[in-house]
């Protein structure tokens, strides 16, 4: 189990802009951690608390150098693509995301990190389930470049632990939801069917909606995350979820309940990367950190959509 405090502790966040980053950058700061963010420039800025900031690209290597020195542990939410554009150009995901990692690998070895946290993902590096949860121990079979990429990623940070010494935890998290989650990215079903029905528009579902997914909400990521950085046991991969599996038609139905209103639904035909149900079990990361989903799934529900609301539809 974590032990110990991470204040005054160096921590490099790459990709602290994006919506996992900034609510990761918010606990380590209130954790009393020294912060540099590293990546694009925040998509909500004025979220963003007081830290360092460099800004650049995951395959700039001179820059990555640099806000590397003295950083003793560092987080990487960079090389996140989505799913869709993964699949659509499985070369070029690979060669600017995998090339990458393993490059920022290499370097967090010259600058002597001391931990290394990765986030990777619960629902597709499993593939197809044979048992429900899935454990860690289950076999890693993806169904789709974003999977598969991934997965290398995770075997790469396996490697460098081995040869090198680094002290690295994989996190296989769930799909995680929350404030400041764009609806508009592509990825993220509970930001797009709030900002879709709050919009009046017809929610459109990905086949019959029995499709199951595992939901976790961003700060009990986050703070999965700080746990990770202070964990000195054996575990180098994790689940990271819920534990709960919740199908597209019982969060359309939440959502709904949410936001006090119903909707049209329109079926389109499944896609053949989506895996049928993904719940993780999360039975090892609550023995070995301690930790658990602390936020109900309503009132989860209840402050994104009110931020949603407030952020895109101030007029509502």
């Amino acid at each position: 189990m974590p032990s110990g405090s991470l204040a005054g502790t160096s921590c490099l966040v790459l990709g602290a802009g994006g919506f996992i980053g900034l609510h990761l950058c918010q606990a380590l700061v209130a954790a009393g951690a020294r912060v540099h963010g590293y990546g694009r420039a925040p998509a909500f800025p004025e979220a963003m608390p007081p830290l360092r900031w460099t800004s650049g690209e995951f395959d700039d290597t001179e820059a990555l150098a640099e806000a590397l020195r003295g950083a003793e542990v560092v987080f990487n939410l960079l090389g996140g693509s989505i799913p869709a554009l993964a699949n659509r150009d499985p070369q070029a995901d690979l060669s600017s995301n995998l090339v990458a990692s393993v490059r920022l690998l290499e370097l967090c070895g010259e600058a002597e990190v001391r931990k290394f946290v990765f986030i990777s993902s619960g629902g597709t590096v499993y593939g197809v389930p044979r048992v429900i949860p899935i454990p860690e121990t289950h076999p890693t079979d993806p169904i789709s470049a974003y999977g598969i990429h991934k997965l290398m990623v995770e075997k790469y940070v396996g490697l460098h632990a081995q040869l090198n010494g680094l002290r690295s935890v994989v996190l296989r998290a769930a799909n995680p939801f929350g404030p400041y989650q764009s609806p508009h990215r592509g990825q993220g079903i509970v930001a797009a069917l709030i900002a879709t029905r709050l919009a009046g528009r017809p929610v459109r579902i990905w086949g019959d909606g029995r499709v199951v997914r595992d939901f976790l909400y961003v700060g009990d990521l986050a703070e999965a995350m700080l746990d990770a950085a202070l964990y000195e046991g054996p575990e180098q991969v994790l689940n990271l979820g819920s534990g709960v599996g919740r199908s597209m038609l019982d969060v359309v139905a939440a959502v709904d309940a949410t936001l006090g209103g119903t909707g049209e639904i329109i079926f389109q035909p499944g896609r053949n990367a989506d895996v049928p149900v993904n719940v993780l079990d999360n039975t090892l990361i609550r023995r070995e950190f301690g930790w658990k989903p602390r936020m109900e799934w309503e009132a989860g529900l209840r402050l994104t959509a009110d931020w949603i609301a407030a952020t895109y539809f101030p007029a509502r």
